[in-house]
């Protein structure tokens, strides 16, 4: 029973990691990367899809996106699309590709994404604190209904807490890898 507590602990607290990483690689820089239009959804048909299901999305250089449509008539779509999203992007159009430049930050406006940056990072932290509390509560309910010991309660929280600490360490870590990646000019 503990040590399915702490597994099932564990894999909740990496789950808010993993979690924190994917809103942080939402979160755009200078430079270009393919990741960026993951959440940009397009009418297919009636269908609201993601952009990397109705076309092929790549990197012509550093601050360039290019995007191929697979069918030719979704080119305007999938254009009028990433437009609209709330990105800030500017494509253009050349033929069959699109091309989406990634426009200069400026530093207010760098400012500014570090503290979305750090607000996600807070959620994070309060979501990792929160599955302490329900395992902490767990472990104080099967100690009342005398499922386990008293020092196998107190070793648990232990174990539980020491989690907590190295989850609060790895997305402290995260968070400034990409406070770091955000004021690089």
């Amino acid at each position: 029973m503990l040590a399915d507590l702490k597994k099932t602990t564990e894999q909740k607290m990496q789950k808010s990691l993993d979690s924190l990483k994917v809103d942080l690689g939402k979160i755009r820089t200078g430079r270009a990367h393919v990741g960026l239009l993951d959440h940009v959804m397009v009418d297919y048909y009636g269908n609201p899809t993601p952009v990397n299901q109705v076309a092929n999305i790549t990197l012509v250089d550093a601050r360039t996106i290019g995007v191929q449509a697979y069918e030719k008539n979704m080119i305007g779509p999938i254009e009028r699309a990433i437009r609209d999203s709330d990105l800030g992007l500017n494509p253009a159009t050349n033929g069959e590709l699109i091309r989406v430049p990634m426009p200069m930050l400026t530093e207010e406006r760098r400012r500014d994404l570090i503290k979305v940056v750090k607000s996600e990072g807070e959620d994070a932290k309060i979501a990792v604190r929160n599955i302490r509390r329900d395992a902490n509560q767990h472990l104080k309910d099967a100690l009342k209904k005398k499922e386990i010991a008293e020092d196998d309660e107190r070793r648990s929280q232990d174990e539980v807490q020491k989690l907590t600490d190295r989850y609060i360490a790895e997305i402290d870590k995260t968070l400034i890898t990409k406070e770091t990646e955000l004021m690089a000019v």
